[in-house]
């Protein structure tokens, strides 16, 4: 029978990726490259070691902080974008849950299995491609005015909610499955 206990070692968990999470929106501005893989990272650690809950209340909780922290101007021009942005992380989290967390909890399976690292892309892309879709392909031309300065930016930022997606999430499954291959928490004898 599987330990469903939430206590002390859990809640330290969460605690350490939401900080992280939050700490990493600092450089939001500085470089996407830097906070995506963390954050992505914390979400699909928190799935792995913790539940699915767990990814889902950072799905949720990042991009309200972000926007409070770091808001780009695509954000504060289109704030309906927020749910969207929760929304791909629940996307990323879901998958994970249900494609990823058994065999990569499985001691040895981890850190080395191909069939893994497949599934992780496949989950990185099924991000990408709901963000894409939604946000750069429906929200963005239909909420930016013709007269905004940022519809000369358009290809950009639709670039940025569905490629730039895809490469942060897939470099932040790499963080993960080094640490999945260096840490205990995500053995299926060993799980928090």
């Amino acid at each position: 029978m599987k330990n469903t206990r939430f206590g002390t070692k859990q809640i330290t968990i969460m605690a350490i990726l939401l900080a992280l999470s939050i700490a990493s929106q600092i450089f939001k501005n500085l470089s996407v490259f830097i906070t995506g893989p963390i954050i992505n990272a914390c979400i699909v650690i928190a799935v792995l070691s913790l539940n699915i809950w767990c990814g889902l209340i950072l799905s949720v909780i990042t991009p309200v902080t972000a926007y409070f922290i770091a808001a780009s101007p695509v954000m504060m021009a289109v704030p309906a974008i927020i749910p969207f942005i929760m929304a791909g992380n629940a996307v990323l989290a879901i998958s994970v849950h249900f494609l990823l967390k058994k065999d990569v909890n499985t001691r040895g399976k981890g850190a080395c299995c191909v069939k893994n690292y497949l599934l992780a892309l496949l989950c990185a892309f099924l991000k990408a491609a709901f963000m894409g879709l939604t946000i750069s392909l429906w929200l963005l031309p239909t909420f930016i005015p013709a007269e905004s300065p940022m519809r000369g930016k358009m290809p950009v930022l639709q670039s940025t909610f569905s490629v730039i997606q895809l490469a942060t999430a897939v470099i932040g499954f790499v963080i993960v499955f080094i640490l999945v291959a260096r840490t205990p928490i995500f053995t299926e004898g060993e799980r928090v």
